[in-house]
């Protein structure tokens, strides 16, 4: 009996296959199932008796009481910040104006002062600790944006940061993204134009070459950055043969979606002003729309139009949004009971958009985000009865056992004999 092979057996395992979906479950719910693992990889996934029935080998058993899903995707988070802006916080409670905060030096450019005087060190450090508290809640894997140090220098830390995090297998997997447009910084002199110019034309090749990020993203928005200001980048990471993402139409529609569909973005993420042309354009393109719902609550906006997505078919997705000001926030779990209760996602809707959907936005639907044969064995066990509870609004951690391919990042196995 080799260690690196056991099987974990639950009430109900919530795979998210979609060869398992049927009418009536549309996450493919294996009732007293198992999950065979062996060196790190699925190998099997079916009913207990009849899994175990066909293991004579003495293979062992961890028995967990509640429900399995495969391990949590956040697929939306600026997590290599620094610094607070709980002071910025308390004046929007207060009705201060996220915009207005910005424009008069706050928002952030605040965070991108602290960024610019950590080091890679430091910045690595307090993503770590960032990452260990994630994977108590269930969280595998997390997309990691820069975007707060608004100079070539300070971005390349921040993702400098990710990559040395990232060979940590004890933490959630790192997907990095360049944030390569997110504000002004103040040497710019407000000119948005010859800033961007200056990141699609100098910064993002070096970063690329450098082999620091898998994705580029821009905000695209009203008092960001506009679709003329941001295609050249675009154009140029897919030249560089990197992906797409996009901050969309956070507080007006100014063609983000319909500019997100023009370069096959993995997602649209926000998507709070949004028009039937945009969603229309998503659709036809099969761009996701990555849902925050922590940020619209804490700026207090309304929810996106999710109808309407839903009716067109734009897969949806599930995100934190993990960041200092608008989501300030570590907790997956926690944007999902808002997804459901403010945005009005179905179980079903939450859980494949903070998993399957989730890592097909970060190209690795054949790795994670389903429970299946083949695929690396992250999974979570949780103390709850029905997958139903999972998106209830527990602030707290509710998980028995993370894993990230076979190995723990949270919790402890038990000590169930083998089977046999």
């Amino acid at each position: 009996m080799s260690a690196a092979r056991f099987v974990i057996v639950a009430p109900r395992v919530i795979t998210c296959d979609p060869a398992r979906t049927r009418p009536g479950d549309p996450l493919g719910v294996v009732e007293d199932g198992a999950v065979l693992v062996e060196d790190g990889v699925i190998r099997a996934v079916g009913a207990r008796a009849e899994l175990l029935g066909s293991e004579a080998g003495g293979v062992r058993v961890h028995a967990v009481e509640g429900v399995v899903t495969p391990g949590l995707v956040d697929a939306h988070t600026h997590a290599p910040w620094m610094g607070s802006r709980d002071a910025e916080y308390a004046v929007r409670l207060a009705g201060g104006d996220y915009e207005a905060i910005a424009a008069a030096g706050g928002g952030i450019v605040s965070t991108m002062r602290a960024v610019r005087a950590s080091s890679v060190e430091a910045l690595s450090a307090t993503l770590v600790e960032r990452l260990r508290r994630m994977a108590t809640l269930g969280v595998t894997t997390v997309e990691a944006k820069s975007g707060y140090g608004l100079d070539e220098a300070s971005e390349r830390r921040q993702l400098e940061a990710v990559a040395e995090a990232g060979r940590d297998a004890s933490l959630p997997r790192l997907v990095p993204t360049y944030l390569a447009l997110h504000a002004v910084p103040p040497e710019a002199h407000g000119d948005r134009s010859a800033y961007a110019r200056q990141v699609a034309e100098r910064w993002l090749p070096a970063i690329a070459a450098a082999g620091l990020c898998r994705y580029v993203d821009a905000y695209v928005d009203r008092s960001a950055f506009s679709v003329e200001d941001t295609r050249p980048l675009l154009a140029r990471a897919r030249d560089l043969g990197l992906g797409v993402r996009l901050h969309a139409g956070q507080f007006a529609d100014v063609g983000a979606a319909e500019l997100a569909a023009e370069f096959g973005a993995a997602s649209a993420d926000h998507l709070e002003q949004v028009g039937p042309a945009g969603i229309e354009a998503l659709a036809a393109r099969g761009v996701a729309a990555a849902l925050l719902p922590l940020a619209s609550f804490t700026l207090r906006q309304a929810p996106p139009p999710v109808d309407a997505l839903r009716a067109a078919g734009v897969p949806l997705v599930v995100a934190s949004d993990a960041n200092p000001g608008t989501a300030p926030t570590e907790s997956l779990p926690l944007a999902m009971a808002f997804a459901a209760r403010l945005y009005g996602l179905t179980v079903a809707e939450v859980l494949l958009g903070a998993t399957r959907e989730a890592a097909r936005t970060l190209g690795l639907e054949a790795s994670v985000g389903v429970l299946r044969p083949g695929l690396q064995a992250d999974l979570v066990a949780w103390d709850l009865p029905h997958e139903n509870a999972l998106i209830q609004p527990w602030g707290c951690p509710r998980t028995r056992m993370v894993l990230r391919g076979g190995a723990l990042l949270s919790g402890r196995f038990d000590a169930s004999p083998p089977a046999g």
